[in-house]
C-alpha cells in the first residue's frame, strides 16, 4: 500500500533546535524521524513511499541518494574491504517516489499534487511525518476498510501537562483538571484515506479544515481511538525528550526490533 509523507513544511518551532535542515531529518538517535516513520510502516508491509518535498527537499533526497546501509547494520567486510555482505537491511524493498509540491503549499494542495499517483489505489495512508507511535497498524487499516469511510485518522490523549478549565456564563468553574483526564482527543497525524479526498479538497483548502468538514457533513469520517504511545515531535522540547528515551534505551515505536 501507498503512504504519502508530507515532509514540507518550515518546521519553524524546531529553528532553535537547527534552522538548517527541514523537521523530518531532525535525528532520533542515529537516523532522522523520517527514517524512524518509514521503517514502522515498512514493518507491517507498507513500503512505498511518496514523499511530498518542499523546505530543503533537496536535504531529503540527498540523505536517501547517499544513504549507507553499512552505517546501520552489521556486515561482514572481506578482501581489504573490496567486498561487504550484508547481514540485514534497513531500506533494500522500499520504493521511494519524491515529488517538489512546492515551498508553500498546504497539506490538501500537497496531496492534490500528488493525487496522479494515487488515482488506481483502493485506498492510501498518509503522515504528517513529525510523530512516531506503537500502533498495531493493520488493525486500524481493517476499522477503516470496514466503515466505509472515504478518510480516516487516528486520535490520541494529549501529553501536555496544561490543565482543562470549565466554567459558566458567569464566570464561576464548573471543573477543573488536567486535559489528559478529560474527553479531549487530538489529532495525531495518522490518515487512512481512499483516492475519493481529492474530489473533497478545493484549490487552496487545508487538508483537515475545509475537506473535512464536508466529509463529516457525510459522515464520510471515521475516527480510531487510540491510548498507547504517541509522541510528536514538533517542538525543541519534544525532542529533548526523544533524547531521553533513547539515551535510556526507551523505543516503544520500534517494532520492528521485537
Amino acid at each position: 500500500m501507498k503512504v504519502v509523507l508530507f515532509c514540507g513544511g518550515l518546521g519553524t518551532r524546531l529553528r532553535e533546535h537547527s534552522d538548517t535542515i527541514p523537521k523530518p531529518l531532525v535525528n532520533i538517535g542515529y537516523q532522522p524521524i523520517l527514517w524512524h516513520l518509514m521503517r514502522y510502516y515498512a514493518h507491517f508491509g507498507h513500503n512505498d513511499f511518496i514523499l511530498c518535498l518542499g523546505y530543503r527537499g533537496d536535504m531529503i533526497r540527498e540523505f536517501f541518494l547517499n544513504y549507507n546501509e553499512c552505517l546501520t547494520n552489521d556486515f561482514i567486510l572481506s578482501e581489504g574491504g573490496k567486498n561487504i555482505e550484508l547481514m540485514s537491511s534497513d531500506i533494500d524493498d522500499w520504493r521511494i517516489t519524491f515529488i517538489d509540491t512546492g515551498l508553500h503549499a498546504n497539506i490538501g494542495q500537497r496531496l492534490l499534487r500528488v493525487r496522479h499517483l494515487l488515482e488506481d489505489e483502493p485506498m492510501f495512508l498518509a503522515n504528517y511525518a513529525d510523530a512516531l507511535t506503537d500502533l498495531p497498524l493493520n488493525l486500524h487499516i481493517d476499522e477503516f476498510k470496514a466503515s466505509g469511510a472515504v478518510g480516516g485518522l487516528l486520535a490520541v490523549r494529549t501529553s501536555q501537562s496544561f490543565h482543562s478549565v470549565q466554567f459558566d456564563d458567569d464566570g464561576w468553574v464548573s471543573s477543573f483538571g488536567k486535559l489528559g483526564d478529560t474527553e479531549f482527543w487530538l489529532n495525531a497525524g495518522y490518515f487512512n484515506f481512499t483516492p475519493e479526498i481529492c474530489d473533497y479538497i478545493n484549490e487552496g483548502d487545508e487538508l483537515v479544515e475545509k475537506p473535512f468538514d464536508r466529509l463529516i457533513e457525510q459522515r464520510r469520517l471515521q475516527v480510531n481511538r487510540y491510548t498507547g504511545f504517541w509522541q510528536q515531535m514538533d517542538t525543541f522540547r519534544e525532542k529533548i525528550l526523544y533524547d531521553r528515551m533513547e539515551a535510556l534505551g526507551e523505543f516503544p515505536w520500534m517494532l520492528w526490533r521485537e
